[in-house]
């Protein structure tokens, strides 16, 4: 395995030229578990249109279709932190026509949220890792920091004084600085919003502190001077932040919040279909055009086996589960 907002207008675009190169894609002789049926295959994200999620399966489809010969439609089911369209998938057929797209916080649900009536990680089949995305530690200029290390000390000298935004408890925003929290041993008083804009408008406004961002959504920001970033939550830096040190780089603890992005199908799907899905979507996320696609959104191409993919996925939500129960994190 190899190792977020634009604006609306700007993904779609990247859409419509990624879907223009669709047959440079070279051509290959569906699998016999993929076309025993015309019916559509669909891509469940469970969350808004113009996400990281939605990029990828609105780039991923076409392709997925035109290699099979048969139907690729993308549905936005959303709410409830992506539970609902998780669970629509849990409960679909396993024959392979309902699939999910969907980010580690799938794994993080689990252990938020008790009361779920199916487990995200046991009753999901892992077909394939698709990319990796990083998240920035920014700050709004007047707060005065321009390393991590600086905000550290205050938070240190001043426990709860500063604090953070998130899209809401149990994002990856929130989870990311819980852990930077956790690792630095620091108290930032967490201010959760409904969605990422209000967030990062509050952000922008010096309204918050700091804050966890997606390189896309961070970037235009920093560029003009509206932001600055202290540090990037990854073991490595980011071609498109060169100069932006690890958080471990700028001496703030080893923390790694890098997201991964996969796809999904319910549990029980037989093998011969998961390995046909598996094999068909490698192909795609090796192509030129899928990089062109991912890479100004700050997501970095991947891929693996369906068996890769699930020890990574089981192994993510050991780790966020540990966390969630040390820094006692519910959701809402």
């Amino acid at each position: 395995m190899k190792r977020r907002t634009f604006s609306s207008q700007l993904i779609f675009s990247l859409l419509a030229g990624a879907l223009a190169a669709t047959p440079a894609l070279a051509q290959s002789t569906p699998p016999a578990a993929l076309t025993q049926t015309q019916a559509p295959i669909k891509l469940i994200v469970p969350f808004t249109p113009g996400t990281g999620i939605d990029l990828i399966a609105r780039t991923v489809g076409p392709r997925l279709a035109q290699r099979l010969g048969r139907p690729v439609v993308v549905e936005n089911k959303v709410g409830a932190s992506g539970n609902i369209g998780t669970e629509s998938v849990v409960r679909a057929a396993p024959d392979g026509q309902t699939l999910l797209v969907s980010v580690n916080t799938l794994v993080m649900n689990r252990s938020l949220y008790a009361g779920l009536s199916f487990d995200p990680v046991k009753d999901l089949a892992p077909v394939i890792l698709t990319s990796w995305g990083q998240l920035l530690l920014v700050t709004h200029p007047k707060s005065n920091f321009k390393t991590a290390a600086e905000l550290v000390a205050a938070a240190k000298a001043n426990p709860g004084r500063i604090n953070y935004a998130s899209p809401g408890v149990g994002t990856p925003h929130h989870l990311s600085m819980e852990l930077f929290k956790n690792t630095a041993q620091v108290f930032l008083t967490h201010i959760p919003y409904r969605g990422t804009a209000p967030a990062v408008s509050d952000l922008l406004g010096g309204q918050v502190d700091a804050m966890f961002l997606p390189i896309h959504v961070a970037l235009p920001q920093i560029k003009a001077g509206k932001l600055v970033a202290l540090g990037i939550g990854s073991d490595q830096r980011h071609p498109l932040l060169p100069n932006v040190p690890t958080l471990a780089e700028a001496k703030t603890g080893k923390v790694n919040v890098d997201m991964w992005y996969g796809i999904f199908a319910p549990k029980n799907t037989p093998n011969d279909i998961v390995q046909a899905l598996n094999k068909e979507i490698k192909t795609i996320l090796a192509s030129e055009e899928i990089q062109k696609a991912f890479q100004p959104q700050g997501m970095d191409p991947a891929n693996s086996t369906p068996e890769e993919f699930g020890k990574l996925v089981e192994k993510d939500a050991t780790r966020w589960a540990d966390l969630i129960k040390a820094q006692n994190i519910k959701g809402e």
